[in-house]
């Protein structure tokens, strides 16, 4: 009678007989995206076979000010500052019967008198938490003389095995009344921020997740409202 030898690596026979694949051999199985902002839950009991959890946690980027100009003059406005990001590894017999997962939101976008909003943070439980971006404020006031705007800190480093703050927002430059450039938003880990101007209207959009808006500009008379920040998204590796 032939007989089949099995490889105790990987394989185990359990108490009724049956050949199974040992916990933790299997690598990856599934990936779980969570994208819209908002609160989930991860309950572990419904992934029996789960051996390792490795989460990605963006947070959300800052939105940016808009700008108001009187006649003749210009105003530009500051870049919002990029998201956080943290990553971990977790064993399942770390994780709870139950993990909260937040996705924060985008910043809101300022009117034309109204500084950005911060961005959200994110996480996942408390193994990796990851800090929004700060919002581009309405730091200009109309003129036609030379003025130069810092730019916006970065958010500090949340917590995880892997923990970055986002990126800092651009500085604004007035030259003269018809002259200017807004301030570029901030990187983030898992996206990039919108683009400057140097013409009238609301700054650029990010890219991908967690980017920062870009500052606003307006010259001669008129007025416009800022940008959104991008939104941040959770990435849950699931490995059997």
């Amino acid at each position: 009678m032939a007989s089949v030898c099995v490889c105790s690596d990987y394989f185990i026979v359990d108490d009724d007989g049956s050949l199974c694949l040992k916990p933790g051999t299997m690598g990856l199985r599934q990936v779980l995206y969570f994208g819209e902002p908002g609160t989930y839950s991860f309950e572990k009991a419904d992934y029996p076979w789960l051996a390792n959890v490795r989460v990605k946690v963006q947070a959300g980027g800052g939105g940016a000010a808009g700008a108001r100009a009187d006649a003749g003059e210009l105003v530009a406005t500051q870049g919002a500052a990029g998201g956080g990001y943290s990553e971990s590894f977790i064993a399942a017999s770390s994780l709870g019967s139950s993990e909260s997962i937040t996705v924060g939101a985008g910043g809101t976008a300022g009117d034309p008198d109204t500084d950005g909003g911060a961005g959200g943070n994110s996480n996942f439980g408390g193994f990796a938490v990851a800090n929004g971006g700060a919002g581009g404020p309405v730091g200009m006031t109309s003129g036609t003389t030379p003025a130069a705007f810092s730019g916006i800190a970065a958010p500090l480093a949340g917590v995880g095995d892997y923990r970055t703050g986002g990126g800092a927002g651009g500085g604004a430059l007035r030259l003269s009344g018809g002259e200017g450039q807004s301030g570029q938003g901030g990187e983030s880990h898992l996206g990039h921020g919108g683009f400057q101007r140097s013409s009238n209207g609301g700054g650029g959009a990010s890219r991908g997740f967690g980017g920062g808006a870009a500052g606003a500009l307006a010259r001669n008379n008129t007025s416009t409202n800022g940008t959104e920040g991008g939104r941040g998204i959770v990435i849950v590796e699931l490995y059997g």
